[in-house]
Protein backbone atom coordinates (compact mmCIF):
# COMPACT_ATOMS: atom_id res chain seq x y z
CA UNK A 1 0.00 0.00 0.00
CA UNK A 2 1.39 3.18 -0.93
CA UNK A 3 0.56 7.11 -0.38
CA UNK A 4 1.68 10.22 -1.70
CA UNK A 5 0.55 13.00 0.00
CA UNK A 6 1.60 15.79 -2.74
CA UNK A 7 1.16 15.09 -6.44
CA UNK A 8 2.19 18.46 -7.64
CA UNK A 9 5.57 20.05 -8.89
CA UNK A 10 5.58 23.40 -7.61
CA UNK A 11 7.84 26.21 -9.17
CA UNK A 12 11.74 25.36 -8.13
CA UNK A 13 13.62 27.18 -5.92
CA UNK A 14 16.28 28.88 -8.56
CA UNK A 15 12.78 29.96 -10.43
CA UNK A 16 11.30 31.90 -7.47
CA UNK A 17 14.53 33.75 -7.94
CA UNK A 18 14.58 34.27 -11.37
CA UNK A 19 13.96 38.19 -11.30
CA UNK A 20 17.46 38.06 -8.67
CA UNK A 21 19.25 36.51 -11.27
CA UNK A 22 18.54 38.48 -13.94
CA UNK A 23 19.27 41.79 -12.43
CA UNK A 24 22.02 40.45 -11.27
CA UNK A 25 23.25 39.09 -15.16
CA UNK A 26 22.57 42.16 -16.23
CA UNK A 27 24.85 44.20 -13.62
CA UNK A 28 27.83 41.61 -14.18
CA UNK A 29 27.37 42.24 -18.07
CA UNK A 30 27.97 45.73 -17.48
CA UNK A 31 30.92 45.40 -15.47
CA UNK A 32 32.36 42.82 -17.70
CA UNK A 33 32.42 45.43 -20.46
CA UNK A 34 33.97 48.04 -18.26
CA UNK A 35 36.59 45.69 -17.00
CA UNK A 36 37.58 44.47 -20.26
CA UNK A 37 37.78 47.87 -21.33
CA UNK A 38 39.50 48.87 -18.49
CA UNK A 39 42.37 45.63 -18.58
CA UNK A 40 43.17 46.58 -22.10
CA UNK A 41 43.48 50.29 -21.43
CA UNK A 42 45.99 49.51 -18.53
CA UNK A 43 47.48 46.42 -19.02
CA UNK A 44 46.77 44.58 -16.12
CA UNK A 45 46.06 40.95 -15.93
CA UNK A 46 44.81 40.79 -12.53
CA UNK A 47 41.87 43.21 -13.92
CA UNK A 48 41.59 40.95 -16.87
CA UNK A 49 41.02 37.86 -14.81
CA UNK A 50 38.65 39.51 -12.78
CA UNK A 51 36.79 40.53 -15.92
CA UNK A 52 37.20 36.52 -16.99
CA UNK A 53 35.64 35.78 -13.47
CA UNK A 54 33.11 38.16 -13.97
CA UNK A 55 31.82 36.95 -17.37
CA UNK A 56 32.18 32.86 -16.01
CA UNK A 57 29.54 34.21 -13.51
CA UNK A 58 27.33 35.79 -16.21
CA UNK A 59 27.56 32.57 -18.64
CA UNK A 60 26.47 30.73 -15.07
CA UNK A 61 23.87 33.05 -14.57
CA UNK A 62 22.70 32.77 -17.92
CA UNK A 63 22.65 28.70 -17.80
CA UNK A 64 21.07 28.95 -14.40
CA UNK A 65 18.50 30.85 -15.63
CA UNK A 66 17.72 28.20 -18.57
CA UNK A 67 18.18 25.60 -16.49
CA UNK A 68 15.20 27.11 -14.65
CA UNK A 69 12.85 27.61 -17.57
CA UNK A 70 13.55 24.05 -18.35
CA UNK A 71 12.69 22.45 -15.17
CA UNK A 72 9.69 24.27 -14.85
CA UNK A 73 8.16 22.13 -17.65
CA UNK A 74 5.76 19.60 -16.92
CA UNK A 75 6.53 16.32 -16.17
CA UNK A 76 5.39 13.54 -18.36
CA UNK A 77 5.30 9.44 -18.09
CA UNK A 78 8.93 9.29 -18.97
CA UNK A 79 9.55 11.73 -16.96
CA UNK A 80 8.36 11.47 -13.65
CA UNK A 81 9.83 14.59 -12.20
CA UNK A 82 9.90 16.56 -15.05
CA UNK A 83 13.03 18.45 -15.84
CA UNK A 84 14.05 19.63 -12.47
CA UNK A 85 17.44 17.83 -12.54
CA UNK A 86 18.49 20.57 -14.97
CA UNK A 87 18.92 22.86 -12.36
CA UNK A 88 21.69 20.40 -10.54
CA UNK A 89 23.37 19.83 -14.19
CA UNK A 90 23.35 23.37 -14.80
CA UNK A 91 24.86 23.80 -11.09
CA UNK A 92 27.51 21.12 -11.94
CA UNK A 93 28.56 23.41 -14.88
CA UNK A 94 28.96 26.52 -12.70
CA UNK A 95 31.68 24.61 -10.64
CA UNK A 96 33.57 23.46 -13.81
CA UNK A 97 33.57 26.79 -15.10
CA UNK A 98 34.44 28.03 -12.28
CA UNK A 99 37.71 25.65 -12.06
CA UNK A 100 38.81 26.19 -15.70
CA UNK A 101 38.90 29.81 -15.18
CA UNK A 102 40.95 29.64 -11.92
CA UNK A 103 42.97 27.51 -14.06
CA UNK A 104 43.22 29.73 -17.08
CA UNK A 105 44.18 32.57 -14.63
CA UNK A 106 46.75 30.59 -12.51
CA UNK A 107 48.96 29.67 -15.37
CA UNK A 108 48.79 32.73 -17.34
CA UNK A 109 50.13 34.70 -13.64
CA UNK A 110 52.53 32.63 -14.08
CA UNK A 111 53.89 32.62 -17.22
CA UNK A 112 54.30 36.29 -16.43
CA UNK A 113 56.40 35.96 -13.49
CA UNK A 114 59.82 37.81 -14.44
CA UNK A 115 58.23 39.96 -16.92
CA UNK A 116 55.76 41.87 -15.32
CA UNK A 117 55.15 44.96 -17.78
CA UNK A 118 54.04 48.70 -16.64
CA UNK A 119 50.70 49.21 -15.39
CA UNK A 120 48.05 51.94 -15.73
CA UNK A 121 47.01 52.28 -11.86
CA UNK A 122 44.14 55.33 -12.28
CA UNK A 123 41.98 53.02 -14.60
CA UNK A 124 43.22 49.86 -13.04
CA UNK A 125 41.74 51.31 -9.49
CA UNK A 126 38.38 52.72 -10.67
CA UNK A 127 37.41 49.12 -13.13
CA UNK A 128 38.44 47.61 -9.70
CA UNK A 129 36.33 49.41 -7.49
CA UNK A 130 33.58 49.88 -9.88
CA UNK A 131 33.21 46.05 -10.11
CA UNK A 132 33.74 45.95 -6.26
CA UNK A 133 30.75 47.92 -6.01
CA UNK A 134 28.86 46.24 -8.68
CA UNK A 135 29.53 42.81 -6.69
CA UNK A 136 28.45 44.23 -3.10
CA UNK A 137 25.32 45.26 -4.92
CA UNK A 138 24.36 42.00 -6.70
CA UNK A 139 25.18 39.74 -3.13
CA UNK A 140 22.43 42.35 -1.42
CA UNK A 141 20.20 41.06 -4.00
CA UNK A 142 21.26 37.62 -4.02
CA UNK A 143 21.20 37.28 0.00
CA UNK A 144 18.85 34.99 1.56
CA UNK A 145 18.27 32.71 -1.98
CA UNK A 146 21.33 31.31 -1.85
CA UNK A 147 20.52 29.21 1.02
CA UNK A 148 17.49 27.86 -0.80
CA UNK A 149 18.78 27.10 -4.52
CA UNK A 150 22.10 25.15 -5.67
CA UNK A 151 22.20 27.53 -8.80
CA UNK A 152 21.46 30.60 -6.75
CA UNK A 153 24.06 29.70 -4.17
CA UNK A 154 26.21 29.27 -7.14
CA UNK A 155 25.51 32.38 -8.20
CA UNK A 156 26.18 33.90 -4.64
CA UNK A 157 29.69 32.20 -4.73
CA UNK A 158 31.02 33.61 -7.72
CA UNK A 159 29.63 37.25 -6.86
CA UNK A 160 31.77 36.73 -3.24
CA UNK A 161 34.62 35.59 -5.21
CA UNK A 162 34.66 38.63 -7.47
CA UNK A 163 34.55 40.77 -4.84
CA UNK A 164 37.45 39.10 -3.02
CA UNK A 165 39.63 39.38 -6.33
CA UNK A 166 38.21 42.99 -6.87
CA UNK A 167 39.32 43.74 -3.21
CA UNK A 168 42.60 42.06 -4.57
CA UNK A 169 42.84 44.33 -7.88
CA UNK A 170 42.17 47.44 -5.54
CA UNK A 171 45.15 46.35 -3.31
CA UNK A 172 47.53 45.76 -6.24
CA UNK A 173 46.77 49.07 -7.72
CA UNK A 174 47.36 50.86 -4.38
CA UNK A 175 50.99 49.09 -4.04
CA UNK A 176 51.68 49.49 -7.43
CA UNK A 177 51.08 53.30 -7.40
CA UNK A 178 52.87 53.83 -3.91
CA UNK A 179 55.47 51.25 -4.53
CA UNK A 180 56.27 50.85 -8.54
CA UNK A 181 56.22 47.15 -7.59
CA UNK A 182 54.31 45.57 -11.16
CA UNK A 183 54.66 42.37 -10.12
CA UNK A 184 51.96 42.72 -7.38
CA UNK A 185 49.58 43.06 -10.65
CA UNK A 186 50.35 39.12 -11.49
CA UNK A 187 50.74 37.82 -7.52
CA UNK A 188 46.78 39.79 -7.54
CA UNK A 189 45.96 37.16 -10.68
CA UNK A 190 47.30 34.35 -8.55
CA UNK A 191 44.95 35.41 -5.42
CA UNK A 192 42.18 35.89 -7.82
CA UNK A 193 42.98 32.37 -8.86
CA UNK A 194 43.13 30.65 -5.27
CA UNK A 195 40.47 32.26 -4.04
CA UNK A 196 38.12 30.86 -6.45
CA UNK A 197 38.90 27.11 -6.23
CA UNK A 198 37.45 26.67 -2.51
CA UNK A 199 33.81 28.44 -3.40
CA UNK A 200 34.06 25.63 -6.79
CA UNK A 201 35.00 22.57 -5.15
CA UNK A 202 32.05 23.95 -2.29
CA UNK A 203 29.48 23.90 -4.41
CA UNK A 204 30.86 20.39 -6.80
CA UNK A 205 30.99 18.58 -3.90
CA UNK A 206 27.02 19.93 -3.28
CA UNK A 207 25.98 18.64 -6.61
CA UNK A 208 27.52 15.36 -6.86
CA UNK A 209 26.07 14.79 -3.25
CA UNK A 210 22.48 15.40 -4.94
CA UNK A 211 23.54 13.14 -7.90
CA UNK A 212 24.17 10.09 -5.47
CA UNK A 213 21.25 10.53 -3.81
CA UNK A 214 22.78 11.42 -0.69
CA UNK A 215 20.61 12.51 2.65
CA UNK A 216 20.01 16.11 2.72
CA UNK A 217 22.33 18.22 4.92
CA UNK A 218 20.77 18.68 8.38
CA UNK A 219 18.48 15.62 8.16
CA UNK A 220 18.81 12.65 10.96
CA UNK A 221 17.44 9.60 9.46
CA UNK A 222 17.51 8.21 12.91
CA UNK A 223 15.70 10.48 14.23
CA UNK A 224 13.14 9.96 11.59
CA UNK A 225 12.82 6.48 12.18
CA UNK A 226 12.53 6.77 15.95
CA UNK A 227 9.59 9.58 15.67
CA UNK A 228 8.00 6.99 12.97
CA UNK A 229 8.29 4.31 15.39
CA UNK A 230 6.26 5.96 17.61
CA UNK A 231 3.05 6.11 15.54
CA UNK A 232 0.58 3.73 17.50
CA UNK A 233 0.16 1.27 15.83
CA UNK A 234 4.26 0.93 13.86
CA UNK A 235 5.93 -1.98 15.06
CA UNK A 236 8.72 -1.79 12.03
CA UNK A 237 10.26 0.81 9.87
CA UNK A 238 12.88 -0.14 6.80
CA UNK A 239 14.03 0.81 3.62
CA UNK A 240 13.87 4.19 4.29
CA UNK A 241 15.18 6.56 1.00
CA UNK A 242 15.52 10.58 1.64
CA UNK A 243 17.26 12.22 -1.40
CA UNK A 244 16.68 15.34 -3.88
CA UNK A 245 15.24 15.94 -6.96
CA UNK A 246 16.81 19.53 -7.06
CA UNK A 247 17.02 22.52 -4.43
CA UNK A 248 14.00 22.72 -2.41
CA UNK A 249 12.64 19.31 -3.77
CA UNK A 250 13.30 16.78 -1.13
CA UNK A 251 12.38 13.02 -1.35
CA UNK A 252 11.30 10.72 1.31
CA UNK A 253 10.17 6.81 1.13
CA UNK A 254 10.15 4.04 3.54
CA UNK A 255 8.28 0.68 4.29
CA UNK A 256 6.44 0.72 7.40
CA UNK A 257 5.35 -2.54 9.07
CA UNK A 258 2.11 -1.93 11.28
CA UNK A 259 0.22 -4.56 13.34
CA UNK A 260 -2.97 -6.48 11.52
CA UNK A 261 -5.75 -4.90 12.93
CA UNK A 262 -4.58 -1.57 11.74
CA UNK A 263 -4.80 -2.33 8.13
CA UNK A 264 -8.72 -1.60 7.55
CA UNK A 265 -9.90 1.18 4.79
CA UNK A 266 -10.29 3.89 7.71
CA UNK A 267 -7.34 2.30 9.90
CA UNK A 268 -4.79 2.36 6.94
CA UNK A 269 -5.66 6.07 6.12
CA UNK A 270 -5.68 7.46 9.75
CA UNK A 271 -2.29 5.64 10.02
CA UNK A 272 -1.02 7.48 6.86
CA UNK A 273 -2.00 11.00 8.05
CA UNK A 274 -0.34 10.66 11.64
CA UNK A 275 2.53 9.15 9.62
CA UNK A 276 2.53 12.59 6.74
CA UNK A 277 2.31 14.43 10.29
CA UNK A 278 5.11 12.75 12.05
CA UNK A 279 7.24 13.64 9.10
CA UNK A 280 6.30 17.52 8.37
CA UNK A 281 7.61 17.93 11.72
CA UNK A 282 10.58 16.90 11.18
CA UNK A 283 11.52 16.79 7.43
CA UNK A 284 10.01 19.14 5.16
CA UNK A 285 8.73 17.39 2.07
CA UNK A 286 5.26 17.35 0.10
CA UNK A 287 6.86 14.19 -1.64
CA UNK A 288 6.58 11.40 0.72
CA UNK A 289 5.66 8.00 -0.01
CA UNK A 290 4.75 4.97 2.74
CA UNK A 291 4.05 1.06 1.93
CA UNK A 292 2.51 -0.59 4.71
CA UNK A 293 3.12 -4.01 5.08
CA UNK A 294 1.09 -6.25 7.82
CA UNK A 295 3.44 -7.54 10.93
CA UNK A 296 2.43 -11.21 9.82
CA UNK A 297 3.77 -10.96 5.92
CA UNK A 298 6.69 -8.73 6.89
CA UNK A 299 9.18 -11.91 7.96
CA UNK A 300 9.97 -11.84 3.84
CA UNK A 301 11.54 -8.71 3.82
CA UNK A 302 13.70 -9.56 7.08
CA UNK A 303 16.60 -9.17 5.42
CA UNK A 304 15.96 -5.50 3.81
CA UNK A 305 15.77 -3.80 6.93
CA UNK A 306 17.75 -0.94 7.77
Amino acid sequence: MGHDHSHTHGITATGQHRKRLVAVLVITLAVVLVQVVGAVLSGSLSLLADAGHMLSDAAGVTIALLAAWIAGRPASDQRTYGYQRAEVLAALANALILIVISVVIFTEAIRRIGSAPEVSTDIMLFAAILGAVANVVSLLILHGAHHESLNVRGAYLEVLGDLLGSFAVIAAAVVIMLTGFNAADTIASVVIAILILPRAWSLLRDVVDVLLEASPKGVEVQMIREHILSVAGVTDVHDIHIWTITSGVPVFSAHVVVEDGVLNARGADQLLDKLITCLGSHFDTDHCTFQLEPASHSEHEAHQHA
